[in-house]
């Protein structure tokens, strides 16, 4: 009983020390769970990201001179911000994704992209290809223009609760301060979905 005790101990100390290794490149994803009260609630009960794990927000990694900055479409535009800076989004873990070995080559024109797109505004309309980006929708476009062809996945967008035909009081309040009607079925992608892309692999973790 105790040599297999030990074993996992040591089983968990092997995967914590590889865990420690890990270190971020250019063209990684990095997945959020932030902290948005009922919009983020809403986002995360109709989308699912990798292992169940809800997700509202990605950025782009972008390694200068040693140091580490995200690429993300937050705010009022999209930005390049630190790694420190982007880590104030959310009081949880974060996740790593990286494009499998054979997307590689794709990575120098998704960063030349991003970049050329700093200072566009941020798509509170959360409506495909409008002029404006929000996250998700940035790092679409970024790997749509590298591949020549959809990398990641458009899917119906919904607004509504669950097995139900019902808005959410939320997103009503939203769309009617903006004074357009919901995108109800209407082309988009969500952190959780890119998660899920068998493009790429979620790595480890960055608290």
């Amino acid at each position: 009983m105790k040599r297999f005790l030990f074993l996992i101990l040591l089983f968990q100390f092997s995967c914590f020390v590889q865990a420690q290794k890990i270190q971020l490149q250019t063209g990684d994803l990095l997945f959020q769970k932030m902290n948005c009260g009922e919009l983020c609630e809403a986002i995360h009960a109709v989308t699912k990201g990798y292992q169940g794990n809800d997700f509202s927000h990605l950025g782009l990694v972008l390694i200068e001179n040693d140091s580490v900055f995200i690429l993300e479409a937050a705010g009022n535009a999209v930005r390049k911000v630190t790694l420190e800076e982007f880590s104030k989004n959310t009081t949880t873990t974060m996740f790593i994704g990286r494009v499998k070995k054979k997307y590689e080559k794709l990575i120098p024109q998704v960063i030349s992209f991003s970049k050329e797109q700093l200072g566009i505004p941020y798509d509170d309309d959360y409506l495909y290809d409008n002029g404006k980006y929000y996250c998700s929708e940035l790092i679409y476009d970024a790997f749509l223009n590298a591949y020549g062809k959809p990398f990641f996945e458009l899917q119906p967008m919904t607004f509504k609760q669950p097995e139900t035909n019902v808005f959410f009081p939320a997103w009503v309040a939203y769309y009617n301060d903006l004074k357009i009607e919901i995108p109800e079925g209407k082309p988009g992608c969500n952190p959780g979905g890119i998660s899920t892309s068998k493009k790429i692999k979620i790595i480890g973790k960055l608290n």
